[in-house]
């Protein structure tokens, strides 16, 4: 079937079951960052393939709400398909709820699974509000039955407690005791970094995550894993089994929740989706919707295991970046170069890495103008050639066994002549935000909302800014992008914990010129005490920097520097060099020592 034969047959079943519209959102049932074709639901009922964007169907029109970072690939892809697309982030464009309320009477249907709880519960309210119905049931399974990728059957294996640096044992126990203190006895987990976390699996499943597609249900005594058997040989079987893990079939989560006898049942209801939610036994009356979940903040807060392998596998990214970098610099421009076979040579020097295992998210190479579009991807078919003088915006990571790594650099090629006074001065404020960040020392219970500013500071006395997140929550050789925690402007309620890393990341982008940005992963540990902190009683952080490559500090103005800021990036390029010299040949480590050279006004 072609795209207007999709929404034909969807408006057949629309109107068997009395729906004056239907929404199709771009979620799955695990609320992951990174969906498996199979839940790619949107991008089948639409032609649409951006990776944010909800389809809505009525009787007569069909519509693609996405926001401005998709309009152009939003207008390609639709063509000829009979879908209008809504251009959310203008500011006369209408919320989905909105247009609904003034465009039709009667019922919407909904599929649960691609709802988050809360997420569900807003959206009917907005409806009823308008005094429209929701009703929850799945319209694209029915119709989608031709050619629809397989939920993916990757081997799921035991990630080792040397990695891990706790037992699932252990983990299962603090999990049950932040259940007892709720007066719940069972919680329901279906996000699958958490799972990751919990049981110490890993897989495949997910792009750029090593995660594993199935459910959890923890009870006081049980613990029950749903997943296709396939995934399983028998020795992960007997692995799971030994640790008082129960498996059962992935679907069967639904029948099993039926059956739960529960004093409390507790959720995440911005991670656990609104079927589960209907599925549970109508006989449990106390639902606790805890957001976020106790799970979440256990494994946000890295064990001292955790955290020395970070710091491992920020070493052996620092080996690959060195190698890659003295690459760009003595060999890549004898011979054609684009922003894809760049990433293509930063990807060969990682994977020789020892524990190396994949990307921890699509590399982003940024040339020039490229470089101002935050959340850009190359394409082999259109991409940028690396040609004359330019900028080039570096933002990569890698998973290993020990660690997630996540770093922007940016960097210059070609005739340094050529560097402008805006763009030295632009990359400076970067880099001075980007240090205050990092030097921060802040009292227990601040949250990241209230540190933004420091990162901001400087740009904002120039009239710039930037409108992404200055810092993100990292996993362990997990997801890219953790919670609870981060550090924004937004009003984020939780707290900065001991243990918790982030990424330090501020930027300024010139539409059409450049784009900067400087990136390092920063841990939260005790501050180091001093007469000060002694004397208020108070308990102190502060951040530990644990990524190591140098900056291209050709690209800074000195005279925007203060003494303090110069010797910051002085001692941590010695600190660089100290760490991944040993790690080289001699004409890298010399490539190495020339980048890490002093700098002063």
């Amino acid at each position: 079937m072609n795209i207007i034969e999709r929404i034909a047959a969807l408006r057949t079943l629309m109107k068997q079951n009395n729906l004056s519209a239907y929404i199709v959102p771009g979620n799955d049932p695990h609320a992951s960052e990174y969906m498996a074709p199979h839940w790619m639901e949107m991008s089948w009922i639409t032609g649409f393939l951006g990776e944010t964007g909800t389809a809505v169907i009525t009787l007569s029109e069909a519509f693609l709400w996405t926001d401005s970072r998709y309009y152009l690939q939003a207008e390609q892809e639709l063509q000829g398909t009979s879908v209008t697309l809504m251009r959310e982030s203008d500011v006369d464009c209408p919320s989905i709820t909105e247009w609904l309320s003034k465009h039709i009477q009667g019922t919407v249907g909904v599929n649960p699974e691609m709802y988050s709880v809360n997420g569900y519960n807003q959206l009917r309210k907005e409806l009823n509000d308008s005094e429209l119905d929701v009703l929850s049931i799945d319209l694209i399974g029915p119709i989608w039955t031709e050619n629809r990728p397989d939920i993916p059957m990757n081997p799921l294996y035991i990630y080792d407690d040397k990695f891990a640096g706790e037992s699932v044992e252990s983990k299962l126990a603090r999990v049950r005791a932040a259940l007892a203190e709720r007066r719940c006895d069972a919680a329901v987990v279906a996000e699958l970094d958490e799972i990751g976390w919990l049981l110490n699996v890993r897989g495949s499943d997910v792009d750029f995550t090593p995660c594993v597609i199935c459910y959890v249900v923890v009870e006081r005594d049980t613990c029950t894993l749903f997943v296709d058997s396939r995934k399983l040989n028998n020795e992960v079987q007997t692995a799971l089994h030994q640790k008082g893990i129960t498996i059962r079939a992935y679907e069967d989560v639904f029948a099993y929740l039926k059956t739960i006898q529960s004093q409390g049942i507790l959720l995440d209801g911005n991670r656990v989706n609104e079927a589960l939610y209907e599925a549970i036994n109508a006989a449990v009356t106390r639902k606790v919707n805890a957001t976020p979940s106790p799970i979440q903040v256990m494994m946000s807060i890295k064990n001292d295991v955790e955290i020395a392998g970070e710091k491992k596998a920020m070493l052996t990214d620092a080996v690959a970046l060195t190698r890659f970098f003295r690459w760009l610099d003595t060999e890549a421009m004898k011979t054609p170069q684009t922003e894809m076979t760049l990433a293509n040579q930063l990807h060969t020097f990682r994977a020789m890495g020892e524990n190396f295992k994949d990307e921890s998210f699509c590399t982003i190479a940024g040339w020039n103008g490229n470089g101002a579009i935050v959340h850009y991807h190359a394409t082999d078919e259109g991409c940028a050639k690396i040609e004359g003088n330019g900028v080039l915006l570096l933002d990569s990571g890698g998973q290993y066994l020990d660690g997630t790594t996540d770093i922007t650099r940016t960097v210059w090629v070609g005739n340094t002549d050529a560097i402008t006074a805006q763009l030295r001065r632009d990359y400076t404020l970067v880099m001075k935000g980007h240090i205050a960040l990092a030097k921060a020392r802040f009292p227990k219970g601040t949250r990241g909302n209230q540190l933004d500013v420091l990162a901001h500071q400087y740009m904002w006395q120039d009239g710039v800014s930037y409108g992404h997140g200055t810092g993100h929550g990292v996993g362990h050789f997990m997801g890219c992008h953790e919670g609870p925690a981060n550090i924004r402007m937004d009003n984020n309620t939780n707290p900065i914990r001991l243990g918790n890393i982030f990424s330090d990341e501020p930027g300024i982008y010139r539409t059409g010129e450049y784009g900067i940005r400087t990136e390092n992963l920063i841990v939260t540990r005790e501050a180091k005490t001093d007469s000060l902190l002694r004397s208020t009683g108070e308990q102190y952080y502060e951040f530990e920097t644990i990524t190591l490559c140098f900056y291209d500090v050709r690209l800074l103005d000195m005279s925007m520097l203060t003494n303090d800021e110069i010797a910051w990036i002085n001692d941590y390029h010695q600190r660089v060099y100290d760490a991944v010299s040993p790690l080289l040949n001699e004409e890298e480590k010399q490539y190495l020592a020339d980048k890490c050279q002093a700098i002063r006004k």
